[in-house]
């Protein structure tokens, strides 16, 4: 009270301050709408395992090796909660098996995201939502559903007021392309048009990207005869040159991402981002799948990264930067499918790293000390001291 009675307050110095700062609050709010992916460089965190880490050894895994940006292939509470004041932005998806239901019902849109994103924000950083993932190419029934169940949770995330802050996504897979090959030959499958161009048109107007799941693995996997590894690899080789564009390649997934922009712009979305929201390596396969070994994976994923932190664009587009998620954060031993489907992590399911790349596991790993021998590189303080530790000994044990 004694402090109070002492000091006068002026009411025009509050209030210009506090319209000063609730300027810059607005200012800080609106930067942080106009960018769902910090930096350019994420990862999936796929859980279709029993046997990995918690949710909150996950935010600990993640903000040790400064990753921040995850997707997620629902929207499970558990991992939400704990994602809370970690400042690792998270796409959300509304699961495949929804998307006929909400396609019709706006309401159960609206039900959704009341009861799987709202209660989270802000402090989860929640940005994205996937309408659900690789629609196209299959299903036709849930083909059709993919657009109106888009509009329907924009839709929702407009009435709650929050759809400047949350992109309305699909990623899509591979099979959308009719032909990816040279770049300059990007297009999309005329059959698949009824849905992807209306697919398309409406994000164009919302001013969402085109999300591509692509795969150098699976392209060398099933051609290892024909490509190049060390082009798949981003490793040093003879590249390609596009006939049409005269621009040269010297790695598939660049290449793989000028082909989307090449189809896009060829349906009038010239000015539509492209951003990779799965690309990976498999460390670890069945004998008919080429390439699945620790070598590549180590490889792909250590010259990915490096190739993404560079924030540069592709020969195509040279002034839109690449972004990527790479898939995945764990290998997950409940996958179904070949080998390779369970063997994709960055790290064991103990939170150890699967090989090294430069990023530190929850605990201790094998790899990590081998690899780093092996290859010259990522040597510890830790490691530093014992060596010196051990050349003194041995000099005054020569002594």
């Amino acid at each position: 009270m004694e402090c109070a009675s002492s000091f006068i307050v002026n009411p025009f110095k509050i209030m210009a301050t506090s319209s000063f700062i609730f300027l810059w609050f607005i200012l800080l709010f609106n930067a942080s709408m106009a960018h769902a992916f910090t930096g350019t460089y994420g990862v999936n965190y796929g859980r279709v395992s029993d046997n990995i880490p918690s949710p909150e050894d996950v935010v600990k895994l993640l903000r040790t090796n400064k990753i921040k940006n995850i997707r997620i292939y629902d929207a499970d509470h558990r991992v939400l909660n704990a994602f809370k004041g970690s400042g690792i932005e998270i796409n959300v998806c509304l699961p495949n098996e929804l998307l006929k239901d909400i396609s019709v019902n706006e309401a159960l849109a609206l039900e959704w995201i009341k009861l799987n994103v709202q209660p989270f924000l802000p402090d989860t950083s929640i940005r994205g939502i996937a309408v659900g993932n690789e629609i196209l190419g299959g299903d036709i029934e849930i083909s059709e559903a993919l657009v109106p169940a888009c509009k329907n949770v924009y839709r929702a995330l407009k009435r709650l007021q929050l759809a400047d802050l949350i992109e309305v996504s699909s990623p899509h897979s591979e099979a959308v392309f009719n032909s990816t090959y040279p770049p300059s030959a990007g297009a999309f499958k005329e059959s698949l048009m009824p849905y992807l161009g209306p697919l398309l048109h409406f994000f164009n107007q919302i001013g969402s990207p085109f999300y591509i799941n692509a795969y150098p693995f699976l392209a060398y996997k099933f051609d290892p005869i024909t490509i190049n590894v060390n082009y798949a690899l981003f490793q040093p080789n003879a590249g390609i040159d596009d006939p049409k564009t005269k621009l040269h390649y010297d790695n598939m997934f660049d290449a793989m991402v000028d082909a989307s922009y090449v189809a896009l712009e060829k349906l009038g979305y010239k000015k539509m981002p492209v951003i990779v929201s799965e690309t990976g390596w498999a460390s670890k396969g069945d004998d008919n799948e080429a390439g699945a070994n620790v070598k590549n994976a180590r490889t792909y994923n250590f010259n990915l990264h490096k190739r993404l932190m560079l924030k540069k664009g592709t020969p195509y587009r040279p002034k839109m930067v690449v972004k990527g998620y790479v898939f995945a954060l764990f290998n997950e031993n409940l996958k179904p499918g070949p080998t390779s489907e369970r063997n994709f992590g960055l790290f064991n399911h103990d939170g150890s790293i699967a090989y090294d790349i430069g990023f530190k596991g929850l605990v201790p790993s094998s790899a990590s000390s081998k690899d780093s021998v092996l290859r010259g590189q990522y040597w510890s303080s830790k490691s530093l001291l014992l060596v010196a530790c051990a050349t003194i000994l041995l000099m005054f044990t020569e002594l």
